[in-house]
């Protein structure tokens, strides 16, 4: 019982843990500042536009069943609105430098047809030349270098 408290305090210790209840709570409190941000003052804005705080009260009846499409259009309203917050904080935070934004995924290399990161430039298999699915700003000069070079 002894060892088993020990592996356990070292699991529940141990870096990964604790980065992780960190991200967690930290994203929890992230969550509810753009849900606020959306919603108080966003929504707000909507509703001050269109002289209702929501659309919830627009309902239709079909075969006796009270169809609420005023709730959904306030939700979607709503997601839409905290999307474009989340896109806003994301380029913000890209613009500063700040946070890890790389793309995430892999696609076929066209030539070797092996895996390579989305926005590679060059197949770390072939070493061929590929256009990346996803473009980066700073990849904007070696692309131009590449299209350069290959006029000529």
């Amino acid at each position: 019982m002894k060892q088993m408290w020990k592996e356990f305090r070292a699991f529940a210790m141990g870096g990964n843990m604790l980065d992780l209840a960190l991200g967690f709570i930290i994203g929890a409190a992230f969550a509810a500042l753009v849900e606020s941000l959306a919603s108080n003052i966003l929504m707000q804005l909507v509703a001050a536009i269109f002289g209702k705080p929501d659309f919830s009260e627009l309902t239709f009846e079909f075969n006796n069943a009270e169809i609420k499409y005023g709730a959904f259009l306030t939700d979607f309203v709503g997601f839409l609105l905290m999307a474009l917050v989340l896109f806003s904080i994301v380029k913000l935070l890209k613009k500063a430098g700040l946070g890890n934004f790389r793309a995430q995924g892999q696609r076929e290399c066209p030539y070797c047809k092996e895996f390579v990161s989305v926005d590679a430039l060059k197949c770390k298999w072939c070493t061929a030349d590929i256009d990346p699915d996803q473009l980066e700003e700073e990849d904007l000069e070696i692309l131009e270098a590449r299209r350069r070079t290959g006029e000529k």
